[in-house]
């Protein structure tokens, strides 16, 4: 289960709902050492990448929409019906619909702050994060205590690399005592592109407990235990992110540079090679084939 933003189309709207240089042992050749800095960052490109609204897996269907345009249309009035709607149509990826949904949740109720960060998801979706940012802070000025707005804001920031504002957006979720695993995975990232990594530890084991079946923290955690040079708490977190998902070019990778570190260059090529499968242009699979290429 990935590590999503989530929508909040829950009718109990007035509650708030509630990432260098790298480290290493000694006598890591050059080559290696650039393809943990590349693993590393693709750790955190990843989790920025993954933006879409993240629903019940039949809520972007066509069946589902056509019944909550039923419930629309017997009482088009009320801005919740126009809420889940737009999180129904930004899972279908039919954003232009989403966006009018929401636009429409706001003119009826313009303290519908959920709404505004629901709108700022899908701004972030088609690259827009000018207007992302301004729905965060716009949802942040009505409802100051809405963790979700202030991780969603530090996560444009931080996308953009204006790192020192992300970090205090998500320190800032973090104070109002948020259960969300993504302020915590994401100020991770911030330090670990800084060389913090047993901070950054810290925080992805904290996301660990509270999503469990998230892969992404897994990796990034790995990614900080290789710089730390504990090859074998690595490899355990990377095993694991592949057991949860075993889709992504980068935990293959993972996997494959601590073989290269153990000197296994048989199964680091077998990794390498699975990961260059799944991502034909991935540059550290590549990299890492032509290294250990019998």
């Amino acid at each position: 289960m990935p590590m999503t933003e989530r929508p909040t189309p829950d009718a109990n709207r007035r509650r708030p709902a509630v990432p260098t240089w790298w480290g290493g042992r000694r006598g890591m050749s050059g080559a290696l050492l650039a393809a943990l800095v590349l693993a590393g960052c693709q750790t955190g490109s990843d989790v920025a990448a993954i933006q879409a609204i993240s629903l019940d897996k039949n809520q972007g269907t066509e069946q589902n929409i056509a019944s909550l345009s039923a419930t629309v249309d017997s009482n088009p009035s009320d801005p919740e019906g126009y809420n889940v709607r737009g999180t129904a149509y930004g899972r279908a990826g039919d954003y232009d619909s989403a966006i009018a949904d929401f636009n429409r949740a706001i003119q009826l109720d313009p303290n519908f702050y959920q709404a505004y960060a629901n709108r700022a998801l899908v701004y972030r979706q088609i690259n827009d994060p000018g207007k992302a940012a301004a729905d965060y802070t716009k949802a942040i000025q009505i409802n100051p205590n809405y963790g979700s707005a202030y991780i969603g804001l530090g996560n444009v920031y931080r996308v953009a690399g204006r790192n020192r504002e992300a970090l205090n957006y998500f320190q800032k979720a973090i104070d109002l005592g948020t259960s969300d695993p993504r302020a915590y995975h994401n100020r991770g990232l911030l330090y670990q592109l800084d060389g913090q990594h047993k901070l950054a530890i810290e925080d992805f084991s904290r996301a660990i407990s509270l999503q469990p079946s998230a892969a992404e923290p897994y990796s990034a955690r790995g990614v900080s235990y290789l710089a730390l040079g504990d090859d074998d708490n690595a490899f355990e977190d990377f095993n694991t992110a592949l057991r949860l998902d075993d889709t992504k070019a980068e935990y293959w990778t993972n996997q494959a540079l601590v073989y290269e570190r153990k000197g296994d260059k048989s199964r680091a090529f077998k990794s390498y090679a699975r990961a260059s499968q799944l991502n034909p242009g991935y540059r550290p699979a590549k990299d890492g084939l032509a290294r250990t290429r019998s």
